[in-house]
């Protein structure tokens, strides 16, 4: 019999899968203390960007489907 594995919460409104199986996610640093940063970073901040390669396989036990 195999198991249902259950979806960390916190997980899956952080992390979204693409279609080839890369794990996109969003970029930090955008919350607040925005006067200092320049307005280009700032609308860099606003790309998506995708998980470490080093990070993925936890990420991806955390969304296993």
């Amino acid at each position: 019999m195999a198991y249902k594995l259950k979806t960390h919460s916190g997980a899956k409104k952080r992390f979204k899968k693409t279609g080839t199986g890369k794990i996109k996610r969003n970029q930090a640093f955008a919350r607040h203390i925005l006067t200092s940063k320049t307005t280009k970073s700032k609308r860099k901040l606003d790309l998506s960007a995708l998980v470490s390669d080093a990070d993925a396989p936890k990420v991806r036990r955390m969304i296993p489907y």
